[in-house]
């Protein structure tokens, strides 16, 4: 018997066990992690132990690649703020998009630990849509119309103020194979999010840019394109930048969800207008 189990996901993804509960990460070779990854887009790893703190999942990490450095340093610490600055250290919805887009570098992979998971009924689910599953499954005429959008996307917070011009169907930086970088639309009437993005888009009529958004985002969540992840305390989470979306679910004030954030590896960022 092997030293741990693989399971194939649906719609996506895989979900790797260990055979003796409570094996260390280290059982599942680095290389196995990336490659699994790549092709399967999510890697949940979950009955394993061996990470129990930020030092310990910034080494882990480093065996899957170059780590990416933000002002804070390589762990972002996900958990509600009580004066938050930033609708990600809130409790409420966070929308689909693509990390490291208003950055220099866009990383291939994020890793994510739960530290603490929030109760059954309290939400805060990791979001994941698979662009390449969305295209494949899109009208002959959505391809077209997609094809000729452009998002120009302007965010401020306290770790950059930053301007980003991606055509919503792009091309997989390694593979060519088509994906759809998107940063769902928000409310700016909605005063509970805080700190709406500038978002903006081209390249159509503005009444069929509001049919493109509607088709868009009713694909991003369709069940044959959407995979909604319920932590557990102890889950590590590998996904793939380049060709998922993600987002979150809300969740209850307060609940106890800590998640931590590692990105890993990467390319210089196509999209970034200097500014």
């Amino acid at each position: 018997m092997g030293a741990f189990t693989t399971t194939r996901n649906e719609p996506f993804g895989v979900t790797i066990a260990p055979a003796e509960p409570g094996a260390d990460f280290s059982v599942v070779p680095a290389a196995t992690l990336v490659e699994l990854a790549r092709e399967h887009h999510i890697v949940l790893l979950r009955g394993f132990t061996g990470i129990e703190g930020a030092p310990a999942l910034t080494e882990f990490s480093a065996t899957l690649g170059e780590l990416v450095e933000w002002p804070f340093g390589y762990v972002l610490e996900l958990v509600e703020s009580d004066n938050p600055s930033d609708h990600i250290f809130d409790h409420s919805y966070v929308p689909m998009h693509w990390d490291g887009m208003y950055m220099p570098k866009v990383p291939e992979f994020q890793v994510f630990h739960c530290v603490l998971a929030p109760g059954a009924a309290d939400g805060g689910e990791t979001t994941f849509a698979d662009t390449t599953l969305v295209l494949g499954n899109a009208t002959p005429r959505e391809l077209e119309r997609w094809a000729k959008v452009t998002g120009t996307y302007r965010r401020k917070m306290e770790f950059y103020d930053s301007l980003t011009i991606a055509p919503l169907i792009a091309e997989h930086p390694h593979t060519g194979t088509p994906v759809i970088r998107y940063n769902e639309l928000t409310s700016p009437e909605d005063d509970t999010f805080i700190n709406h993005p500038d978002l903006e888009f081209t390249g159509l009529p503005e009444s069929e840019l509001a049919e493109v958004h509607a088709e868009v985002t009713k694909a991003l969540y369709d069940a044959a394109n959407f995979y909604a992840h319920t932590w557990q305390d102890g889950d590590l989470v590998i996904t793939d930048n380049f060709t998922l979306l993600h987002g979150r679910n809300a969740f209850t004030a307060k609940a106890p969800r800590h998640l931590r954030r590692v990105h890993v590896g990467g390319i210089a960022n196509p999209h970034l207008v200097t500014t």
